[in-house]
């Protein structure tokens, strides 16, 4: 491994309850003059939710006015990535800030039934809750998981203090487990620990559940993953229980359309009007960090226009999703980014802006942002890299250039000049094409090899449609 990887033993010597450094000595003299609370923090992600399946990134037909409006009162960056194009391996690289690729659970794409018998992320490892922890946050996640099964790798084994939601990467939204041939499978929703009943649309149950926590943290300051599995599959709406108990498999590839799309994307948005409307009610919006984002482009029902490809794919339309951001008096209302930034970053990017001192706690692949949130620098360069096992994908951003593999063929895309990656570019400048091809073979180098034995099951079981 190229990094080295600091234990928690580290992360706690690190960074102290009291630590006010910032990765910006100027507005960590200011927030100690000040003497300022420390931030809340709201981690709000959706599941499989398009580029453009927000009315302000330019849906059709839905409409997400509370959604909308964290990018009104903060932020919204236009080239926010997922760090990879399907589910577990992002939630690998948002909990530990590095490439998925470099942990045994982030090359299962998804981590599924045919995974590795204990695999989930070390236990040593600094992740974006333990960090939190440290600095004195109560942690907490509500929502899906899909990163191993508790008690070993459970969200309370990696720095979350509460957890309810699902385990695996799906469950029904009404029966709260996976189904397949009418049973209902795994561990499904649970509470800490251990598997719980309680009924209830998952939506609207993980919604309720931020605002009781929001109600609850009092003065302490809180950091809350609300991770929605909406609109991931099955295709359920609020009023489709009855159908619930019909269906004989979660996957449900014969149902769905645009309209209960729609139904599900808005129902999301009004759970976070919900979350919202706390942090209002109890005094605390002013002081919170709001983020929304998806873990991964969008599925089949979804628009990700002006970018093609989908879910699964290497192409913008994979891995391009939604990035809003607001910290009232931090971050300009109103504000437009061209900043590159993508699942990794958030780790050391919002424990800069909470006073955490980001070179104590860790070693990571993701970059402290906070400077070009907070408008205190320009957007900086980037080159990052994705790799999908599925027919052989691959990927190189290195400012304005793309790289792409598919299959056995080599394509070079200008961003700047062509995001839906039509215009190529690989005849016109040979070299150029061929030096992003060793960038990605030595940064793939680097990362752990793909299993042989059983993985490939686990992508055809995620694709079913595509084998």
């Amino acid at each position: 491994m190229s990094n080295t990887m600091a234990s928690r033993r580290g992360v706690l010597a690190g960074i102290s309850a009291g630590s006010a450094l910032l990765a910006s000595p100027a507005l960590g003299a200011a927030l100690r003059k000040a003497k300022a609370p420390l931030p809340n923090v709201v981690f709000i992600m959706a599941d499989d939710l398009g580029y453009a399946d927000l009315s302000c990134t330019g849906s059709h037909h839905i409409r997400t006015p509370a959604i909308d409006g964290i990018g009104a009162a903060g932020i919204q960056l236009r080239q926010g990535y997922s760090s990879t194009p399907i589910c577990s391996p992002t939630r690998t690289a948002l909990l530990t800030g590095c490439y998925a690729q470099r942990f045994a659970v982030g090359i299962e794409e998804p981590l599924g039934p045919n995974a590795p018998r204990g695999v989930g992320v070390p236990s040593d490892r600094p992740t974006i809750a333990s960090v939190f922890k440290a600095l004195g946050y109560h942690t907490k996640l509500i929502g899906k998981w899909h990163l191993g099964d508790p008690p070993a790798h459970g969200p309370l084994a990696h720095g979350y203090d509460e957890f309810l939601g699902i385990v695996e990467g799906a469950a029904d939204y009404h029966r709260h487990h996976m189904v397949m041939g009418g049973k209902e499978q795994g561990i499904g929703l649970a509470k800490g620990n251990d598997p719980i009943e309680k009924a209830g649309y998952l939506t609207d149950m993980f919604g309720d559940e931020a605002v009781r926590s929001i109600e609850a943290a009092g003065t302490t300051p809180l950091f809350l993953s609300l991770h929605f599995n909406a609109p991931h599959w099955p295709w359920e709406g609020r009023e489709d229980a009855e159908l619930a108990k019909a269906i004989g498999s979660s996957f449900h590839y014969d149902g769905g359309n645009l309209a209960k799309y729609r139904e599900m994307v808005e129902a999301m948005d009004q759970n976070v009007a919900k979350v919202l409307a706390a942090l209002q009610r109890t005094g605390k919006a002013d002081n919170t960090i709001v983020v929304f984002t998806s873990d991964n482009g969008g599925e089949r029902f979804s628009e990700t226009w002006p970018f093609v490809g989908q879910k699964g794919e290497v192409l913008e339309g994979g891995i391009r999703v939604p990035l809003l951001m607001q910290w009232p008096g931090r971050i300009t209302a109103g504000s437009r980014s061209e900043q590159v930034m993508a699942s990794m970053d958030f780790l050391p990017t919002l424990l800069a802006l909470a006073g955490g001192d980001v070179a104590a706690s860790g070693t990571y692949d993701g970059l402290d942002l906070s400077p070009q949130l907070t408008g205190r620098a320009p957007p900086v360069e980037r080159t990052l890299f994705w790799r999908f096992n599925a027919n052989g994908q691959a990927a190189v951003r290195k400012g304005d250039w793309k790289y792409v593999k598919l299959g056995s063929k080599d394509h070079l895309f200008n961003l700047a000049e062509d995001e839906r990656e039509r215009a190529e570019r690989g005849t016109a400048e040979p070299q150029r094409l061929a030096d992003m091809r060793v960038l990605w073979d030595h940064w793939n180098a680097g990362m752990l090899p793909y299993r042989v034995d059983g993985f490939s099951e686990n992508v055809k079981n995620a694709y079913p449609d595509r084998y």
